[in-house]
């Protein structure tokens, strides 16, 4: 049982319900992963509005909006591509109409082969917010596994990084 003290995820979600903010998730690489971790915390249902596994890169066009001219230039593993899939599960996974006030994303190339010409361990985290998307390049060391879980424990980390960044603001 993980020490919730230390807990990176309790914090988030604890963080995101004190803001009374809510968060949707995009995942390809992480293929569920990020969205089961938020789900992990007791209470996260008070800020998960949902999350979307666009694992085949149509999908990122369809379901999530991603700009199929981006896809079809860079390919899914691109920052832009994680900072239009954080956007686009914003505004596909709205309640009531109200768009999720936190979007994050997960795309990249976790291995053994490279994706669209990157190589195994290049990841790219989503983030949107407000009017503002961000893009948090990663250089992941180890195997497939690895890669994903490092993933995940580093799209947790960056939703609170950009969270303690706008309360600074």
């Amino acid at each position: 049982m993980p020490d919730h003290t230390q807990d990176q995820t309790a914090l988030l979600i604890g963080e995101l319900t004190d803001q009374r903010l809510t968060i949707a998730v995009a995942e390809s690489l992480t293929g569920g992963a990020l969205t089961a971790e938020l789900v992990r915390i007791p209470g996260a249902s008070v800020v998960l509005n949902g999350g979307i596994v666009a694992y085949n890169t149509e999908l990122k066009h369809t379901l999530l909006g991603v700009d199929s001219s981006v896809l079809n230039v860079h390919g899914a593993v691109h920052p832009d591509v994680a900072k239009l899939m954080a956007i686009g599960a914003r505004t596909q996974l709205a309640v009531g109409g109200v768009r999720a006030d936190v979007g994050v994303s997960t795309t990249g190339a976790a291995g053994p082969d490279p994706q669209d010409g990157q190589e195994p361990g290049t990841v790219f985290i989503g983030l949107s917010m407000g009017n503002g998307s961000w893009a948090v390049p990663l250089r992941l060391e180890g195997d497939r596994d690895a890669v994903r879980a490092q993933t995940v424990a580093r799209a947790v980390e960056a939703v609170r990084d950009l969270l303690a960044r706008i309360a600074a603001e």
